[in-house]
């Protein structure tokens, strides 16, 4: 007789409040999953050998490693990472808080930093919120954190979102992407000198002056633009015209174009992102202003679309895959040496000249 098998003959008893002669469903165990040492059996080497290989150790052979990793495939073992965590306090995940928006600039920062993250070999855990305010970002911290996340990549584009960071525990590493200024460690794009250089190219085409049609005004990355903008044609001793504050779409520019459109002084514009000069094409075109040949037109970001515009836009190209690998770079030198400076990475935006800017025709 087998331990905990009935007698011969003898039925199990029927639980209580079941008659005896009704037929019973018999459930069958759950099968565990694979473990480790399944694995070292089917590999043939030791359980410590799986280790080193889980943990990418380099004192395994490549026909080792190989055979490991086989085995584990044909079991199809999952780690526990739950444990793994306990035991090495590292959980191998990257936290980013995110921004819930359509805006390309901050929607291809979290692809730039998730590439990055995946790229180190981390894994990656998104929150995202849907307003830019304090308790926000900081609830969107705390999920992270309750996750064992190593270290938390937020983008930043207003200060709100960096002060926020600044509140983070001094022992989760933490990166601000977009941010401007230095509550904590950030990576961002120089937007004064990208707006510069649209509006140098602009005036050294011969424009006496350049429009702008700026961003929201509680951006920072708006009034960097404005101030680039600005100075350039202060140092330049060209006229400044007024500044009127818009929202990042396309309609913005489309209704501040129809403004620009019917004054026949305004030869040249710098847009503060690509989709507000797609509405000021469109409101140019409209009124019967050709592009390049009557007015000039600038943006900001480069969008994947911006060189199939009609004329192919000239922009300030802002390379996110590297702002995200930067940005990475940053968090894992905190994690690896556990120190939280807050300085700055900038990185230089780029011209990229396309159909849409010429010399004015008086030129």
């Amino acid at each position: 007789m087998t331990l905990g098998q009935p007698v011969s003959g003898e039925a199990d008893p029927a639980p209580e409040g079941v008659p005896a002669d009704e037929p019973r469903t018999v459930v069958a165990p759950r099968p565990r999953g694979s473990v480790m040492r399944d694995v070292a059996r089917l590999a043939g080497v030791s359980h410590q050998t799986v280790s080193r290989v889980l943990n990418e150790h380099p004192n395994v052979r490549q026909e080792t490693r190989t055979r490991v990793l086989e085995a584990m495939r044909a079991l199809n073992y999952r780690r526990n990472l739950a444990a793994r965590t306990l035991v090495t306090r590292r959980s191998g995940t990257l936290g980013i808080v995110g921004y819930e928006t359509t805006l390309f600039g901050p929607a291809s920062m979290l692809y730039g930093i998730e590439d990055a993250a995946r790229t180190a070999g981390y894994f990656v855990s998104v929150a995202t919120i849907r307003t830019l305010e304090r308790d926000s970002v900081l609830q969107a911290v705390d999920r992270l954190s309750q996750q064992s996340v190593e270290g938390i990549v937020a983008i930043a584009p207003n200060p709100a979102v960096s002060h926020a960071l600044a509140e983070v525990p001094a022992g989760l590493p933490c990166v601000g992407v977009g941010a401007a200024d230095t509550h904590v460690p950030t990576v961002r794009i120089d937007n004064a000198a990208g707006a510069a250089l649209a509006t140098r190219h602009l005036l050294d085409l011969g424009h006496r002056t350049v429009h702008h049609v700026a961003g929201p005004s509680d951006w920072p990355e708006a009034a960097e633009r404005v101030e680039g903008w600005r100075g350039t044609l202060y140092a330049a001793g060209a006229i400044v015209p007024p500044v009127l504050p818009q929202e990042w779409t396309a309609r913005s520019g489309y209704e501040r174009g129809r403004i620009l459109a019917v004054d026949p002084t305004v030869t040249a514009i710098f847009c503060a992102n690509d989709q507000i000069a797609l509405g000021v094409l469109r409101a140019l075109h409209e009124a019967g202003r050709r592009v390049p040949d009557d007015v000039s037109v600038v943006g900001f970001d480069d969008m994947p679309d911006s060189g199939y515009f009609l004329p192919p836009l000239t922009t300030v190209r802002q390379d996110f895959a590297e702002l995200g690998r930067r940005g990475i770079d940053v968090l894992l030198a905190q994690i690896a040496n556990g120190n939280r400076d807050a300085g700055q990475v900038v990185l230089a935006p780029e011209l990229v000249v396309r159909a849409s800017t010429a010399a004015p025709r008086s030129h």
